[in-house]
């Protein structure tokens, strides 16, 4: 999709405040028929700007209360340290985020498990033991201002 048109932008933030629409309901804050709206949904989903619909959990609600804000700085960007942190980073369900940044450190993660000895764990048996970490810096997250997941459109 080249462009996003109006309809598209309704589409999407009906969406990103509640996935589980009917696509009747949809079509009707879109001001669409039905089977337009699911014409379009369909489009977005192919074009990879619909990337997935998913529950949003709150952690402390299911035992995770430890979270964390972690910077790691690579000893040096040897190709084989970047995609060995990358690919292993990906497999870490305790890391939500990853970012590779400007800045002092490489890579900002976002953290959350359920207390101090787990991450403690995760540190010593996970993050320590990858190539090429030269820094880890952890920021403890002490309360929760915003976390949004939608986009302005």
């Amino acid at each position: 999709m080249e462009k996003l048109e109006e309809q598209d932008r309704r589409i999407l933030n009906a969406l990103q405040a509640d996935s589980r629409l009917s696509n009747q309901d949809l079509a009707q804050r879109a001001g669409m028929s039905a089977s337009a709206c699911w014409r379009r949904v369909r489009a977005l989903e192919d074009a990879g700007i619909i990337r997935r619909y998913c529950a949003i959990v709150d952690p402390p609600a299911v035992g995770m209360t430890f979270h964390a804000i972690v910077h790691v700085t690579l000893s040096r960007h040897d190709e084989r340290h970047v995609e060995t942190f990358i690919s292993e980073v990906r497999r870490r369900p305790e890391v939500l985020d990853c970012h590779a940044t400007t800045g002092e450190a490489d890579y900002h993660l976002r953290v959350v498990c359920t207390d101090l000895a787990a991450y403690n764990e995760f540190l010593e048996r996970f993050l320590f033991r990858l190539p090429g970490i030269a820094n880890v810096r952890t920021n403890l997250v002490l309360k929760e201002i915003k976390q949004e997941t939608a986009i302005a459109l």
